[in-house]
């Protein structure tokens, strides 16, 4: 039964899905045109009007499978817990393409973008060459504005008397700020994280930012160009300071369209790697512009345009809202260890019905560091071993970071017995919906630097459900370990027990490190571990908070949340036009300023979001009202030391100094080694080790020599894991 309702839900997605590509496929043409313009005037004498139409065609579908999909991830991970099957590999999301520029691209991918830009291309030709046909023949007339009947309009090309050439360059330039919508449409849905579209399909909040990137950037040159194109024709006719301050009545507010231009200029210039890396605060807040190019992109370009892209917008807003929401109230930092490689793990409360997946995420807010800024960091711990606490390890190196680790060093050198409480918010976590990219035969990790904590997660939790005839997780992992400074060995210290107490009958686990920038020295990962595992500890108080992290809300009450958005939305919408526009006949529509559609529609959302806030807060009070207080720790400082090392489990792990590993020759060894034909490659760290491990995986897939007599494929799936933005 559970089978035929998913199948039925994912035949259902599939459908909508499609309807959905083919309404953008077909809304060039003349047919749509034509047929759109009858069942708008249907639709004014309905009680929704012409605007229900829109948001139910346009706008709905996006809505519709975030609900869906919700429904069917519940039902997903409800069979998953009763049986888990070996993963095929997948020949379409392994690496195809490895570039410096534009990262690793799998198969599905690049057919993916191949298809949206082949999408823009036929948009961009049936829109001219409609507007060409058009056209009247330049020898009837010398200009467009010659002639004009009495009491009809003047478009703006008749206004601006364009010649043949600069009408056709000034359509070009408007079809541009079609192809800006396109991307637009889709632009905010890589972005959403409890309401998030893209786990249907596996990918994870923190893969998918870099399609919003891809988005974003495709948006500002097509807006840029329609923009400045626009302005060229402007000054070609002497018109710029007639036509750039006009707030018309009715059609386009160019005012509107170039505040909006020059916001996202902002927003996409400051988001730039060397601004967002070195400069965080500042993409940070001037990415909270958002707002502002939406306003104004609505006022521009109406509410009929603003429907094709209000679906993301939709979904975003109630998002961001739940988030807030979940983030309250405050919990705080039980406790703090400090490692001898500016790296600082901390332990918060969580509720114990709170489970995660390993290689999850979580958003923090330190109010005491920064009232706004939330960073997102790799949970170590695993939900099956800790019930009322999770962990994060941070690596200190931005102003963020170091104020959260002088705050822990003050606490450490203070001579005072009261231990500071700090409060933090927490949103998440965020993680995989299934567990099934860990059902290989064998599993390959490889980290760089701080990049190790997701491993840590996965390695407890394979270790926490070795027992359990639900999963199925691999048996033997090899952990490739790589660092700059042999002090950042200490990162390994919650997985520590692990290295040093094997069961060869359950599974085994190989580490190799290699450090980079120190030479040989004779030393054995055993007096590494002695060396740099020794780690300070300090106890927080607990009584500025009795609340625990909760996690998100359950998936079916998200899907109840985004149907009932809608449905609210567009009741206010239609009781907001009845009362402010009441005859919807197309003539007395006209008398009105078309930015007053804009505005009740800006009203009916922020009416319907709030309405879902409240519930939202509701239900959230009477959960914290059920609460179990968090776990306190008694307070104070001490200083932890290192496990006993005298077992012999060490020994086999391996370590080597100045060099970073050869790679072609680890995938090679590794089949043999391990036995098994269905690899996975887990990859943690940076981008040019990322692009190295990939484009050896996808060679080496191809075919591995697994004995003397006879030749076996060894299927590599690849893997990238991040946690930083």
């Amino acid at each position: 039964m559970a089978k035929a309702t998913l199948l039925i839900l994912k035949l259902l997605m599939i459908l909508i899905c499609a309807g959905w590509i083919t309404l953008w496929i077909l809304k060039p043409t003349q047919l749509w045109t034509k047929k759109w313009h009858t069942a708008e005037d249907s639709a004014r004498t309905t009680v929704f009007g012409y605007y229900g139409l829109n948001f139910v065609v346009y706008t709905f579908p996006v809505i519709a499978l975030a609900a869906i999909g919700f429904v069917y991830l519940d039902l997903q991970s409800r069979e998953s817990r009763r049986r888990q099957a070996r993963r095929s590999p997948s020949v379409l999301s392994n690496p195809l393409v490895v570039n410096s520029y534009l990262g690793v691209l799998s198969a599905l991918e690049i057919l993916a973008v191949s298809l949206f830009f082949l999408y823009l291309a036929w948009t961009f030709y049936v829109h001219i060459s409609n507007d060409f046909e058009k056209m009247v023949p330049a020898k009837s007339l010398k200009s467009y504005s010659t002639i004009s009947n009495a009491g009809k309009k003047m478009t703006p090309a008749e206004s601006l008397k364009l010649n043949t050439r600069q009408f056709k360059f000034l359509r070009v330039a408007t079809r541009f700020g079609l192809l800006a919508e396109a991307c637009l449409a889709l632009l905010l849905l890589p972005v959403l994280r409890g309401m998030a579209l893209f786990r249907f399909v596996g990918v994870q909040f923190e893969a998918s930012v870099r399609y919003h990137v891809w988005l974003g950037t495709a948006m500002i040159f097509f807006a840029t160009f329609h923009g400045v194109s626009t302005l060229i024709v402007w000054g070609i006719k002497d018109r710029i300071q007639d036509e750039m301050g006009k707030w018309q009545k009715t059609g386009r507010i160019y005012l509107a369209g170039e505040i909006a231009l020059v916001t996202g200029l902002v927003i996409w210039i400051t988001s730039l790697p060397p601004i967002r890396r070195k400069r965080f605060e500042i993409f940070y807040y001037t990415h909270h512009l958002y707002i502002v190019f939406l306003l104004f992109f609505l006022f521009h370009g109406g509410d009929r345009h603003f429907y094709m892209v209000f679906g993301g917008v939709f979904l975003f807003g109630l998002d961001k809202l739940l988030r807030i929401i979940q983030s309250r109230p405050q919990t705080c930092i039980l406790s703090a260890r400090v490692f001898p490689c500016k790296a600082i793990e901390l332990v918060v409360a969580k509720d114990p019905g709170l489970k995660y997946a390993p290689t999850s995420i979580i958003f923090m807010k330190i109010p005491s560091i920064s009232r706004f800024q939330w960073h997102s960091f790799s949970i170590t711990s695993s939900s099956n071993i800790d019930d009322n606490t999770m962990s994060v390890i941070i690596k200190c190196g931005g102003w963020w970071t170091n104020s959260l680790s002088d705050i822990i060093h003050a606490e450490l050198d203070s001579g005072s017995n009261q231990m500071k409480c700090i409060p933090i918010a927490i949103e998440g976590p965020y993680g995989p919906a299934s567990l099934d990219f860990l059902s290989y035969d064998s599993l390959l990790l490889v980290a760089g630097g701080v990049g190790i904590t997701p491993f840590l997660s996965i390695l407890q939790e394979i270790t926490s459900t070795q027992s359990s005839i639900r999963y199925r997780f691999p048996r033997r992992i090899e952990l490739i370990y790589i660092m700059k400074n042999s002090q950042d060995i200490c990162l390994l210290n919650p997985i520590l027990h692990l290295l040093q107490n094997q069961s060869a009958e359950q599974w085994h686990l190989k580490l190799k490190v290699f450090v980079t920038q120190e030479e040989e020295c004779g030393a054995t990962i055993r007096d590494l571990l002695n060396g740099f595992c020794q780690v300070q500890v300090v106890n927080f108080a607990s009584k500025c908070s009795s609340y625990a992290a909760n996690g998100l809300e359950n998936l079916l009450w998200m899907a109840a949340m985004a149907g009932l958005s809608s449905v609210m939305f567009l009741v206010f919408l239609s009781s907001l036009n009845h009362a402010f526009l009441p005859s919807q006949d197309k003539s007395s529509k006209e008398k009105s300023p078309s930015w007053v559609a804009d505005i009740l529609l800006i009203c009916s959302f922020i009416i319907a979001i709030l309405c879902s806030t409240i519930v939202a807060i509701v239900l959230r009070w009477r959960k914290l009202r059920r609460e179990i207080p968090p776990v306190s720790q008694k307070e104070g400082k001490a200083k932890e030391g290192l496990m006993d090392t005298r077992g012999t489990a060490l020994e086999e792990h391996e370590i080597h100094f100045g060099g970073r590993p050869n790679f072609q020759d680890v995938f090679s060894k590794f089949p043999k080694e391990t036995g098994g034909s269905h690899i996975g490659v887990l990859v943690c760290g940076p981008e040019t080790m990322k692009e190295s491990v990939a484009s050896i995986c996808s060679q080496t897939s191809q075919c591995c020599n697994m004995g003397n007599d006879q030749k076996r494929k060894s299927n590599f799936s690849f893997h990238s894991l991040n946690f930083t933005l």
